[in-house]
């Protein structure tokens, strides 16, 4: 770190990182409920439009797994500066698209930003705050994290029903400006850029690796499961992938060290957040499909149902945090997993006449399992770790959160076609309610396996020494 940074300029470094950080987050789902529309005014097919969500994530992913190198290069403040300046200039471009390519080109701009901001927030927050105190601020960043993507859905739908398209990337513009222009005057730096050798061949390998693995996840729901083109992507994803690790773990200064994983603490918490992010991304995903086509509500109204579990997560997400710093880990993971496992099972006998009201509670103690859990398990990861392997701690963990985030989503789809065709077949009298019920028992699983694990996180985490 450079020199002594007072608390008020903490506060200040803060405030500007977590109004970017929430803006680089919610224009990641932004568009997921006007692709439709958009498949409409560009006069594409889905296979196409997918780009839309599917680029964005690839690059968002791609450019992940660099960022503890990028740390190493270049300051905070170019690296926050860079990534809202991408986030600005990818928005006039999608503003402004005549044609889709113009548009993807736009969306693809933005994903750069994205890839750099999280994993360098989590780093920044780790440089600036002891260990008994990042709980809080953890707690803090989770209104950008989880608050961001639950009112998308919202936010889209009302601009989707009652202007344009357009005003997805349009509002994006003088918000992000002005968040450029406080950091340019306000943000300071927290580290000292050192003149490191970038190793070509481990951008390569991770690139094209967690490229190829997330195109394809991404493509199976679209494509199918046996499609050669996605089979081909995953086999060939994983297989680049095991040269990047086999690299990193035979380099004296890896790309992304892998060394974060002899902590057991980190491992488990990465595993967990695995199952977590699965989760919430597939509901994203599953919840307002039942409600657009199960029950035919437009988009905005699905996402006003969505809309009180967003407002109680952004209460209390700093409330977790500081409960954090107060009991540790592990019962607020024991609370957050028993909660959301117990909103799947609400869920597992949907019908066409199922109330409202019932689904709006429901998702409030959703909200309240995922505020619990999210940046609690990011926090104890990063706290478990010595300082100089924070950075690439951080990497990993978003690294693997893009991944679960893709294969959950794939994974969910194809079980939701599935079951809905099977449905069909039968003569269901809601086969598309009944097929997200039996989807939310897969689900219900996967959070019953994360509790188990969370019974195995250590109930005080020691302070990490200075070297691994």
């Amino acid at each position: 770190m450079q020199q002594s940074i007072t608390e008020s300029t903490k506060k200040l470094l803060l405030i500007i990182m977590i109004i970017g950080c929430f803006f680089s987050t919610l224009n990641q789902t932004l568009l997921n409920v006007a692709l439709s529309d958009l498949m409409d005014i560009f006069h594409v097919g889905e296979s196409t439009i997918q780009w839309l969500s599917t680029g964005f994530m690839l690059v968002n992913g791609v450019c992940v797994p660099i960022t503890a190198f990028l740390m190493k290069r270049f300051s905070t403040r170019q690296l926050f500066i860079f990534s809202m300046g991408s986030l600005l200039v990818g928005s006039i471009i999608a503003a402004c698209a005549g044609s889709f390519a113009v548009l993807l080109t736009g969306r693809m701009i933005q994903a750069v930003g994205a890839g750099i901001i999280m994993p360098l927030m989590m780093t920044i927050i780790t440089y600036l705050f002891p260990v008994e105190k990042r709980g809080k601020i953890m707690g803090n960043m989770g209104f950008a994290i989880i608050f961001a993507p639950a009112i998308a859905p919202t936010l889209a739908g009302f601009l989707l029903d009652y202007v344009s398209w357009r005003w997805l990337f349009i509002m994006m513009i003088p918000i992000v400006s002005l968040i450029i222009i406080f950091a340019l005057k306000y943000l300071v730096n927290v580290n000292t850029p050192q003149k490191v050798s970038l190793d070509a061949i481990s951008v390569i390998y991770s690139t094209l690796g967690f490229g190829f693995i997330l195109f394809g996840f991404s493509s199976a729901g679209s494509r199918g499961w046996g499609d050669l083109l996605v089979l081909a992507s995953i086999i060939g994803g994983v297989l680049i992938t095991t040269l990047f690790v086999i690299r990193q773990l035979r380099s004296s200064d890896p790309l992304l060290n892998l060394k974060v994983f002899s902590s057991n603490v980190f491992t488990m918490t990465t595993v967990v957040n695995i199952a977590v992010t699965i989760l919430m991304y597939a509901d994203l995903i599953l919840l307002p499909l039942y409600l657009q086509n199960g029950r035919e509500l437009t988009a905005f109204a699905a996402g006003l149902i969505l809309l009180p579990g967003s407002i109680v997560n952004a209460v209390l997400s700093p409330v977790a945090g500081k409960l954090f710093d107060r009991i540790g880990a592990k019962p607020l993971f024991l609370v957050g997993t028993a909660l959301i496992a117990i909103s799947m099972l609400a869920v597992v006998d949907l019908s066409s006449t199922t109330s409202i009201t019932y689904i709006i509670i429901r998702t409030i103690v959703l909200r309240i399992g995922l505020t619990c859990i999210t940046m609690p398990l990011n926090t104890a990861a990063l706290n478990a770790l010595p300082r100089e392997l924070v950075a690439h701690g951080s990497a990993v963990n978003n690294t693997i959160r893009q991944i679960a985030g893709a294969v959950g989503t794939a994974v969910i789809v194809t079980i939701y076609t599935t079951q809905l065709t099977g449905a069909m077949a039968t003569s269901a009298t809601s086969p598309m309610a009944t097929a997200a019920g039996n989807t939310y028992i897969y689900m219900l699983v996967i959070a019953c396996l994360a509790f188990i694990l969370c019974w195995f996180t250590p109930k005080k985490q020691k302070k990490p020494s200075s070297a691994v």
